[in-house]
């Protein structure tokens, strides 16, 4: 008798859940995102945000909390309600590298997270200030060796995915430049446009305007192949330094114990809105890689977090980067 109550209880908390999911959002919903506004982090939350506003018919608001590379922001969403109306943009930074360089990490990534869908993966650039003497990678390497105690490289904070990026490239080098924390991508690159830092490791979609501006220079791309939107900026490859290989994901996620209803909504939503043209142009202008279908949604999302904590952990030890 008990276990009929019990399994008429389960399925009455299912109808309420499925019925909630129907509704939802009956409010603006927010998305928080670790980061200052500008960076990559942002501009993809916000493509994300008109996405699902469009097709749930409530705004999607975007709050930037910005600090200690991205872990304040997203403790904030880890402690929300779990009633689907805080979100959290995450990435490689916040979602893995965070786990090694952060010892009294609030959170655990792969715990207290309901994993929503990757959103895309975006190649970082290697960008130096316009008076920087290298113009190749090659140069840059020489350079940096020789002039090691004189470099500066600005990030946006530890941890986040300029931060990581940066710390594969001076280990590829053999080189601990002095390193300038920013409260975001986008304060990091007016420093560097100022010529108050040396070279950031960003995402392209950051540097890409003041690389065609010419305000900035990119001496090198960290993906296998050249990017159609600087298809004269090589890979790090063909400039002789393969081991800088990165390709930072950015993805949606929830506080855990959100409702599975909400989640495979939302998990829909965003998966049928990467075949959308106007979102897959936007993001493809931007320098991203949109993910095949294969790999989106909860589980692929939740395996993606796991493997690159397991990669990133011990390359970020090596580093002595805690």
């Amino acid at each position: 008798m008990r276990s009929l109550f019990a399994s008429v209880a389960l399925l009455a908390l299912a109808g309420v859940a499925g019925a909630q999911a129907q509704s939802y959002p009956t409010r603006a919903v927010t998305i928080v995102v670790p980061f200052a506004a500008g960076g990559p982090a942002d501009i993809t939350a916000r493509i994300v945000a008109d996405q699902f506003s469009r097709a749930l018919g409530q705004q999607f608001l975007v709050e930037n909390v910005a600090g200690a590379g991205g872990t304040t922001g997203t403790t904030r969403a880890a402690r929300a309600a779990p009633d689907g109306y805080t979100l959290a943009l995450g990435h490689m930074g916040t979602h893995a590298a965070a786990v090694a360089l952060y010892p009294n990490l609030a959170y655990k990534p792969e715990v207290d997270f309901e994993p929503i869908g990757l959103i895309a993966e975006q190649p970082e650039l290697l960008a130096v200030r316009k008076d920087l003497p290298p113009g190749t990678l090659q140069e840059f390497v020489a350079y940096a060796r020789a002039n090691e105690s004189k470099l500066n490289m600005a990030h946006a904070g530890v941890g986040s995915v300029s931060h990581v990026g940066c710390l594969l490239l001076n280990a590829a080098i053999g080189i601990k430049p002095t390193m300038v924390p920013f409260t975001g991508t986008g304060p990091a690159m007016n420093a560097l446009i100022a010529g108050q830092v040396d070279y950031v490791c960003d995402p392209i979609l950051g540097p890409l305007p003041h690389v065609r501006a010419g305000t900035i220079k990119a001496l090198a791309i960290a993906t296998g192949k050249r990017s159609a939107l600087l298809p004269d900026v090589p890979t790090a490859a063909e400039g002789g330094l393969p081991q800088f290989d990165v390709a930072p994901f950015y993805a949606m996620f929830a506080p855990r114990g959100t409702p599975q209803p909400i989640i495979d909504r939302l998990a829909d939503v965003l998966s049928r809105g990467l075949n959308e043209d106007m979102a897959r142009e936007r993001l493809l202008e931007l320098g991203a890689e949109v993910p095949e279908p294969s790999r989106r949604g909860p589980e692929p999302l939740r395996a993606l977090v796991k493997s690159e904590i397991a990669r990133l952990t011990p390359i970020i030890a090596a580093a002595s980067a805690k």
